[in-house]
């Protein structure tokens, strides 16, 4: 018999699903203040998506993706990230018909073979928006707000917010050639993937957390020297717009995020506590995703938090809410006539709006009452022959003990009064 699940993957159980529940209730509530929908788009996608949209040469689509070949003979990928789906989706389904802007957001598992850790898993839920349609980098700014409200509505603090333009195509191939020229005599001292993305993706050197640490990368060119006069007009734009809102940054040239499909703005929010994995947030602008996947040129942007590392970091700084009481009413049916009377009390209780439970195994009062205070019960409803023939049941308050005998004909209106 199969006893464990799959390594990096984790099952959530009664006691954590309330905390779950509470996160997906504030994201769906700030969402709505920002007017974004929610798509739920499929766990699997055609691979030829990911490898378009991420980009060959990423660690996402080399080294991390699930991908089979399906009884079709199809290769499907489990999806390792949202946006190419709902790039997809948003074509697909012509959503660019409704609207100039098309504001988007998700909540669901991802997937990505990896190494697990605290706060990283094969299996992962991530929530994240996606805005479709316009190039002001107002839109820019209004997505990175999101995610910063999100995390202080959480009740986090020193957050640390970090921005950055990655170019566009324009500017882009000068930078290109600007980081082979730094690092063609250092090859040698490069990684193995390092040494197969110089000439693929050099940009992706940067973001190697393997390299990192080595001293000569201090010294890589940065892409903001590089940058064209319409990527320098929006990046400016965007640190205005931020200050005006009092949103704290701090510009980090290094910073290129590890999808090949981001222009211009690049941005991370880090929570320092969480330490080696402190990165909560992160997402860009993708101004030509839209184009490379069949569409019209079209810009975009976009932001997602793992779901598994926010909890953490709310569990962490005990910003979890208290547990739930499990339910109001416990019934404790002793005999079987009063075990049939009890099953219709259960019903009228629930019927009533309140969340009940009962024994059905025609248990001790002691092993009963033992029960009631395992479901965390605010109250026990106590019944037996003696009660059944003089047509009350006994109300006992679980926090102080204190009982009282109530006629069932006016046993609802009792409990409903808390």
């Amino acid at each position: 018999m199969l006893t464990n699940a799959p390594r990096g993957t984790k099952d959530i159980l009664p006691d954590t699903v309330g905390d779950w529940i509470f996160v997906e209730k504030e994201i769906r509530d700030l969402c709505r203040r920002f007017g974004y929908s929610e798509i739920r788009t499929p766990v699997f996608e055609h691979t030829e998506l990911f490898q378009r949209g991420i980009g060959e040469g990423t660690d996402v689509v080399d080294k991390e993706m699930y991908t089979f070949t399906d009884r079709g003979d199809r290769s499907i990928t489990l999806r390792p990230e949202n946006t190419a789906s709902a790039v997809r989706a948003y074509l697909q389904n012509k959503l660019y018909a409704d609207s100039n802007l098309v504001k988007l957001f998700y909540i669901g598992s991802m997937f990505r073979y990896d190494r697990p850790q605290a706060g990283r898993m094969r299996e992962f839920h991530q929530f994240g928006i996606e805005a479709l349609g316009e190039s002001n980098p107002a839109v820019d700014a209004e997505v990175i707000t999101l995610a910063m409200k999100l995390l202080e509505g959480f009740g986090l603090k020193d957050l640390e917010l970090s921005i950055n333009s990655v170019g566009c195509p324009k500017c882009r191939g000068e930078y290109r050639s600007m980081l082979q020229d730094f690092f063609r005599d250092k090859l040698d001292d490069l990684c193995e993937d390092c040494k197969s993305r110089f000439d693929r993706s050099p940009l992706r050197i940067l973001d190697c957390k393997k390299d990192s640490g080595k001293p000569y990368m201090a010294d890589a060119p940065k892409i903001t020297d590089c940058l064209c006069d319409e990527c320098k007009e929006h990046f400016a734009k965007l640190q205005t717009l931020l200050t005006k809102s009092g949103i704290k940054f701090s510009l980090d040239p290094r910073l290129v995020r590890g999808l090949d499909y981001y222009t211009k703005t690049a941005f991370e929010i880090k929570y320092p506590p969480l330490g080696a994995q402190s990165a909560v947030a992160g997402g860009g602008r993708y101004d030509g995703l839209i184009e490379e996947m069949g569409g019209n040129p079209t810009p975009a942007v976009g932001f997602a938090t793992g779901l598994e590392r926010l909890l953490l970091a709310l569990e962490s700084q005990n910003l979890l809410p208290e547990k739930s009481r499990s339910v109001d009413v416990y019934v404790v049916a002793l005999g079987e006539k009063a075990q049939a009377e009890g099953f219709s009390l259960l019903t009228q209780i629930r019927d009533a709006g309140l969340a009940a439970a009962m024994d059905y195994a025609g248990r001790s009062m002691k092993a009963q009452m033992k029960q009631a205070n395992k479901f965390n019960a605010k109250r026990a409803v106590i019944i037996g022959d003696d009660e059944l023939a003089r047509g009350v049941a006994v109300v006992r308050n679980m926090e102080d003990s204190q009982q009282e005998q109530v006629k069932l004909s006016e046993l609802l209106t009792v409990l409903a009064k808390g």
